[in-house]
């Protein structure tokens, strides 16, 4: 017995959630492309998010693990941006 509006494959189930997908993709690129000009606000809501993190960690005494796995992840991309895209040693002078 299947259920009303799909097939055996899950294409009509599919349909749905591409069309959301794409309108939250084509949403979210009209908010960053308002914001882009921003970049103090930007680094405040940054800051502000941070802040209401740091702060539910403290008060729920949980989330010690995911939060340390996120400073492992901001670290890596830091340590990426920081180093050079090619090693100084290989150029030839």
């Amino acid at each position: 017995m299947t259920m009303e509006g799909t097939s055996g494959d899950g294409v009509a189930a599919s349909v749905p959630l591409a069309k959301w997908r794409s309108d939250f993709s084509r949403t979210f690129q009209y908010y960053l492309d308002r914001s882009s000009p921003r970049p103090v606000g930007r680094w405040l809501g940054t800051v502000a998010l941070a802040a209401v993190y740091v702060l539910r960690v403290y008060f729920v005494q949980g989330f010690y693990i995911v939060s340390y796995g996120l400073g492992i992840y901001v670290l890596n991309l830091l340590i990426g941006f920081l180093s050079p895209m090619m090693d100084p040693e290989m150029i030839s002078t």
